[in-house]
């Protein structure tokens, strides 16, 4: 058997003949020609060496899977990691009441079955708000961790691939807890939320969380306005004035450390605007700001320089002895790339957020549109694909709902896959990820730009 760990955390655990079993099914709907080879079977036992090799051709596999984006983004594919997530941690499929947060601290309880993916609980909470179809593909779940100050540290973007009420409670741990937010970059956007009362309503308590633990910076002038517009409950011109402030519409990260401009910098990091800021503090105590572009990223990769723990599948993401870093290579100058390492427990959502603020820049450039339409309810029930019904015994693979409507994805990459042996779980080469994301928005710019 194999751990496959997704986005840094172990999501499942499956046999060879299974993920053959995936392979044959991915080669009868996309053809030889487009699936990539798989390790051959074998007819002695294995050796040990043998063994590591098959794993590590197993772990390439299903990288190369994942990259395509016809086999990545298939339901045949993310079907089976649904199945094995939920196989692995040993969830029957039933009725259940899950929590999700929203900014203001109110909490949403929907009623979902434990094998409904990401997309069916997004849609739960979004008709228990009375969110139309066509705004829910403005808002995303995240999984996010408590800290002590009452905020939150984000750990990951839920995402197609997983089932959310297996993704939390298989953590073990009060602090995880999923947050419906806003899921697109350009402010634009912000126009069509606040067309309708409960996307305003959702968009001005995000708006005033982040306000509230100092992610929108507010001189004092600015906060006089922003408290005279909340007490008489203007909601759009509060949104309105925020959206002139600095770093509106970011996400920030725990405090972390860089190698730019020097190796051991402590830095935190905010995405948004399509770049990622730096704050870094010098080791002169000095401290230096400044911003690096997506579009100027050639590439990047996630990569775990520590094995990570395959202990129970409680284990918690970002653990001390786990060491993620996120590096990309950057134009500093018209003829000089040069590779900036962010190490960060939250490697892997930085990288999501690259991605999708990519997508979205694709999806602009395009003249495409972020609205995502979700597939209507049948008699005011969620129509679910054959692919959500019980799990019960291996094979793990169905065939994907041929009724099930084709949707337009912003971010639907897995970031980071890693396949380990689960007897050779301590080994020092038990080290994946080590993928680069090639950017479709990368711009060649002359020095006059910089």
């Amino acid at each position: 058997a194999y751990n496959i760990h997704v986005n840094g955390v172990l999501h499942c655990r499956v046999r060879y003949s299974q993920l053959l079993g995936l392979h044959e099914q991915l080669r009868k709907e996309y053809g030889a020609n487009v699936v990539p080879a798989f390790p051959p079977k074998k007819i002695f036992t294995l050796t040990p060496a043998e063994v590591e090799q098959r794993r590590e051709h197993l772990e390439k596999y299903m990288q190369a899977v994942r990259q395509d984006p016809t086999l990545g983004g298939s339901e045949t594919f993310n079907s089976f990691l649904r199945k094995a997530q939920q196989e692995t941690q040993q969830i029957p499929t039933e009725e259940v009441v899950l929590e999700v947060l929203l900014s203001n601290g109110q909490r949403v309880k929907v009623t979902i079955l434990t094998s409904d993916q990401t997309e069916d609980v997004l849609e739960a909470v979004a008709s228990k708000l009375d969110l139309p179809d066509d705004l829910v593909g403005y808002f995303s779940l995240f999984l996010v961790r408590e800290t002590k100050d009452g905020a939150f540290s984000f750990v990951r973007k839920l995402q197609e691939f997983e089932l959310p009420y297996v993704s939390v409670t298989s953590l073990h741990n009060p602090e995880f807890q999923i947050i419906l937010r806003k899921s697109y970059w350009d402010s634009a956007y912000d126009d069509d939320v606040m067309e309708h009362r409960v996307g305003l309503n959702l968009l001005y308590a995000q708006t005033v969380s982040d306000i509230e633990h100092g992610w929108i910076l507010v001189n004092k002038e600015q906060h006089r306005q922003l408290k005279s517009l909340q007490e008489k409950v203007s909601k759009k011109e509060f949104i309105r004035l925020a959206q002139t402030l600095k770093y509106y519409g970011y996400l920030k990260f725990d405090p972390c450390v860089t190698d730019f401009p020097e190796k051991g910098c402590h830095v935190v990091v905010s995405a948004g605007n399509n770049e990622l800021n730096f704050q870094v503090r010098l080791p002169n105590e000095q401290i230096k700001e400044g911003s690096f572009k997506v579009t100027r990223m050639r590439c990047w990769r996630v990569t775990s320089s520590v094995p990570m723990s395959n202990g129970p599948a409680g284990s918690s993401p970002g653990k001390s002895e786990v060491k993620l870093e996120l590096a990309f290579e950057y134009l500093m100058s018209k003829d000089r790339l040069q590779w900036v390492t962010i190490t960060s427990p939250q490697a892997i959502m930085l990288s999501i957020c690259l991605q999708s603020m990519v997508d979205e820049l694709m999806v602009k450039k395009s003249g495409g549109s972020i609205r995502k339409m979700f597939r209507r309810r049948v008699n005011g029930a969620l129509r679910r694909s054959d692919s959500q019904q019980a799990v019960k015994s291996p094979p793990l693979l169905d065939s994907p709902d041929a009724s099930r409507e084709p949707m337009a994805k912003l971010s639907s990459k897995l970031t980071s896959v890693s396949l380990r042996g689960i007897s050779h779980s301590s080994s020092a080469n038990d080290v994946g990820a080590n993928d680069f994301h090639g950017n479709y928005a990368f711009e060649g710019i002359g020095d006059e730009d910089l």
